[in-house]
């Protein structure tokens, strides 16, 4: 008797013990979640980070831009009762808060790293905001910098980790589409402005910027031809994107960027092609809903995973082909592209038509997936506003 107890009582703590050590890796493998809240939207985009603050991981407030030779300007006061609630609450719940230090202006970002003097005043300032604000550490995210700033730059991330300490450093950079989708004949030699394997140095983590891909790809160009084509993020663009950055990333590393909103295209239909296209808004899901209810525009699923419609808008005189019959085979969501398509073929003519694609719940939880396949370390949305499919928290 006495035998049999022992040995229940030594599998009951060897279950214990199983679970003590086993319970920590799975919780350390749970993908984390970043959130950019815009400074044009802070209010909706606060109100809703609280809502879904157990579903996030990383709040990065996108209000700091740097302006001239190094002058960072704040869009937003932090003072303001909307966004002390989400910090205190961020502290509670130890949810890091990490702001974005935007800058757009290549040429200024060239005199001033390239500056010994400029570049050092540059990091103090920096490390003085995160210090003065008690964040968790600071999102570097320069854009059209030139490719003679590449060693530069390389050189900024270095001096400004060694000065930010235990404070983080994080850096947003673009999505590369392979060479070999990117040109019909790939050169010798590709100028690209950032240093991939020095930023994997310096930097915590990186955010890849993978959406505004349009026709970046070449082979999905051609791919996806029989329908207008120009996504914000083609599923498997995505994932050319990730595995061409693991070559300098490691995965640990890397939060793979994933958009909130739409494009809305004219699209210049001609015989037998989708010939050209022009921008027409940056639109966010609440509103597209609305113009499909408007137009009746089908809402259909692209080959590469968003959703999209097509439409001829109020000003369009060939309003008319809504009465003609779709053609057979015609995947939803390209009704109305599909008849531009038939009329302009058969009388050789070009004919304008709307087409808005965008970035919703299911569209992200692709990505969602993606990143979890190449055990990357998240997910960082772009952009959370209170207009962002509120599905895409169910995924979180």
């Amino acid at each position: 008797m006495r035998s049999s107890v022992n040995t229940l009582l030594h599998l009951y703590v060897g279950i214990i013990l199983a679970g003590f050590f086993f319970l920590p890796a799975v919780a350390e493998a749970r993908q984390e979640v970043g959130v950019w809240i815009p400074w044009w939207a802070d209010e909706a985009g606060v109100e809703s980070a609280l809502d879904n603050i157990r579903d996030i991981d990383i709040i990065y407030p996108f209000v700091y831009e740097v302006e001239g030779l190094g002058d960072i300007k704040n869009r937003v006061d932090f003072d303001d009762d909307h966004w002390d609630d989400l910090l205190d609450e961020a502290e509670d719940r130890r949810v890091e808060v990490i702001p974005t230090i935007a800058w757009f202006d290549g040429e200024a970002i060239h005199s001033v790293l390239s500056d010994n003097d400029l570049r050092e005043d540059h990091i103090d300032d920096i490390v003085r905001l995160v210090k003065r604000n008690d964040f968790d550490g600071i999102n570097i995210d320069y854009e059209s910098k030139l490719a003679e700033t590449i060693d530069y730059f390389s050189e900024f991330l270095e001096e400004l980790e060694d000065e930010l300490g235990r404070d983080e450093l994080t850096c947003t950079i673009e999505a590369r589409t392979p060479p070999e989708s990117r040109f019909r004949a790939v050169p010798a030699e590709i100028e690209y402005a950032n240093d991939y394997r020095a930023i994997n140095r310096h930097c915590d983590w990186v955010e890849i910027m993978a959406y505004d891909q349009q026709r970046a790809d070449i082979k999905l160009n051609n791919e996806r031809r029989g329908v207008p084509y120009n996504p914000v993020a083609d599923i498997d663009w995505a994932e050319k994107v990730v595995e061409f950055a693991l070559d300098d990333f490691d995965e640990d590393k890397v939060m793979l960027g994933v958009a909130t909103y739409g494009r809305a295209w004219d699209v210049t239909v001609a015989p037998e092609w989708y010939k050209d296209y022009d921008l027409v808004a940056t639109l966010n899901q609440p509103r597209i809903l609305e113009l499909a209810d408007k137009y009746d525009s089908p809402i259909g699923r692209t080959d590469g995973g968003e959703a999209v419609i097509t439409y001829f808008p109020d000003d369009s005189p060939w309003q008319i082909f809504n009465a003609l019959p779709t053609p057979d085979d015609t995947p939803k969501g390209f009704e109305a592209a599909a008849k531009a398509l038939l009329v302009a073929t058969y009388a050789g003519i070009e004919i304008p038509v709307r087409m808005i694609t965008w970035s919703d719940a299911k569209a992200i939880e692709e990505k969602v997936e993606l990143a979890e396949d190449y055990g990357l370390k998240g997910v960082a949305v772009f952009k959370v506003d209170g207009e962002e499919d509120q599905k895409m928290w169910k995924l979180f």
